[in-house]
């Protein structure tokens, strides 16, 4: 199965999901969704199963991206926390995005129990623990946080990893899953209701044509009256872009000569934080442990994060072997919250879901109910917090100015700081570099048999720089996250088309 980088994922490896080909005809649709991810394959069913005729359209394969990359924790402690979610939008507010989260899970679990999938689901008890006495005071603050928005929790005297501590917290009703199975089982389901895939095709333009919206792709026309865009961040230049950061997170799947692997999720407070959990692969465990964000093309090596994370691994933990290490994207909320809804800026049936920070399963589960109920008009608790076109200036300006300055001098500076093409001739087998020859940047990358590809390094979607990724073997854009593989096909968007190709030796 395949997915948008080099490295292969614990979920994804010997796993493969056939979507049968499919007759669309010239009849509209009621609801085209762009991207069969979390969030497109369940609102694809919901919508479905409410009676709309929906088409999920795929720029790839079912599950390309970070679904199929997710370390698959689904918690109701969220990366942005609830202290903070208290004091940019209210007590009420963040109780109501904490019983969103339980929702979510609800939702899971009602699938899995009424379709009786078989998809690894446990649920297991969270920890948080600190590791010096300023983290002591912050996890203290996150407890009462917790408490506030009605989630259980207690301090704990124990944590289920061999990482010394000095204070801890518990809170139960936590889950697991593997990620491929469970939505496997909702694709068919959404095909057996009616509904229809097609992959390796990308959305290129929607426009409105006597009120219904004409979607122009790789492989031909479609017509529907709604349409979502559930690509974990849309397409095209708009606002969301410059609401949204992207960063890229690390894993490693590791069996340890002891077998002390934790029946539990936990999580120390770092900046950025480490994760760890256990799951089984052919009838054996793995510990999962994640960590070392970064801000997408921020990172020169990519490779030694993976280095990084193995010696920390390896600090408390006795390895025996590493056989699964993956990265994998997500796009950070200037606010703390996703944007679920109504895209800004455009029709009244154009929808979006972006912005889920770390927890992708919770969120993408969550936008699948509020983006059904939006478009079949039923109510729904969570629209108005969430929607895209809310303006918070107090709660996101900070983020916002940060991360919008860091855009601007990727438009600039990258040009007045690429290397020299001496660099070209030095390049190792799979390495690549932004060089710059007769006045011009190259994005070139030397295959391990030699052969040199050259790009235009310029991101077709705002005319920022790409930067190479040694990981995952990708041209990945520093501003809104857009990847290329190494000929310069897209892997994930924004951007809608390849890098220019300069040709190659």
């Amino acid at each position: 199965m395949n997915r948008d980088a080099f490295t292969t994922t614990l979920w994804q490896d010997g796993f493969n999901i056939r979507i049968p080909e499919k007759e669309t005809g010239n009849v509209p649709f009621d609801v085209i969704i762009v991207g069969a991810g979390i969030t497109g394959i369940t609102t694809g069913l919901l919508l479905q199963r409410a009676g709309k005729k929906c088409l999920i359209l795929e720029a790839h394969t079912v599950c390309f991206g970070t679904s199929s990359a997710t370390t698959a924790h689904l918690n109701t402690v969220l990366d942005n926390t609830y202290p903070g979610l208290i004091k940019k939008f209210g007590a009420n507010n963040a109780l109501l995005i904490a019983q969103g989260a339980k929702e979510a899970i609800h939702l899971i679990k009602a699938h899995i129990r009424h379709y009786q999938i078989d998809c690894d689901f446990e649920e297991k008890t969270g920890y948080l623990y600190a590791q010096n006495k300023k983290e002591d005071a912050e996890l203290e603050t996150l407890l009462e946080g917790m408490l506030t928005v009605g989630i259980e929790a207690a301090p704990s005297l124990t944590t289920p990893v061999p990482v010394p501590f000095t204070t801890a917290i518990r809170f139960p009703e936590q889950a697991q899953f593997h990620p491929l199975k469970y939505l496997f089982a909702l694709i068919h389901q959404f095909l057996a209701a009616g509904g229809t895939i097609r992959e390796a095709t990308m959305v290129q333009q929607v426009a409105e044509k006597e009120n219904v919206r004409e979607v122009f792709t790789t492989t031909g026309v479609y017509r529907a009256t709604d349409i979502v865009y559930a690509t974990h961040i849309p397409p095209g230049v708009n606002l969301l872009h410059f609401r949204c950061a992207p960063y890229r997170s690390y894993v490693l799947g590791i069996r340890l000569k002891d077998n002390s692997y934790p029946d539990a999720l936990v999580y120390d407070i770092e900046d950025p934080y480490h994760y760890f959990r256990t799951a089984r692969y052919q009838g054996t465990p793995l510990l999962i442990i994640g960590g070392c964000d970064h801000k997408t093309g921020h990172e020169v090596n990519t490779e030694q994060v993976f280095r990084e994370l193995e010696a920390y691994a390896a600090s408390y933990f006795n390895i025996g072997s590493v056989p699964y290490r993956w990265s994998s994207q997500y796009y950070e909320p200037a606010d703390g919250l996703p944007y679920i809804g109504l895209l800004p800026g455009n029709d009244d049936h154009l929808y979006v879901a972006t912005g889920y920070s770390g927890n992708g399963m919770i969120f993408g589960t969550l936008a699948g109910r509020i983006l059904s109920d939006l478009i079949t008009g039923v109510d729904n608790p969570y629209a108005d917090l969430l929607a895209p076109s809310r303006i918070k200036p107090v709660a996101g300006f900070t983020n916002f100015i940060k991360e919008n300055a860091d855009v601007v001098k990727h438009f600039i500076g990258d040009r007045l700081s690429v290397e020299t093409l001496e660099v070209l001739a030095a390049l190792a087998p799979g390495e690549g570099k932004v060089v710059k020859y007769d006045g011009q940047s190259i994005a070139a990358y030397k295959d391990p048999q030699g052969k040199i590809f050259t790009l235009d390094p310029v991101c077709p979607h705002a005319g920022c720089l790409v930067q190479w990724n040694n990981a995952e073997r990708s041209w990945d854009c520093p501003c809104h996250g857009s990847r290329f593989d190494v000929t310069g096909a897209v892997l994930s968007g924004p951007a809608q088309k390849a890098l220019e190709q300069l040709g190659g030796s």
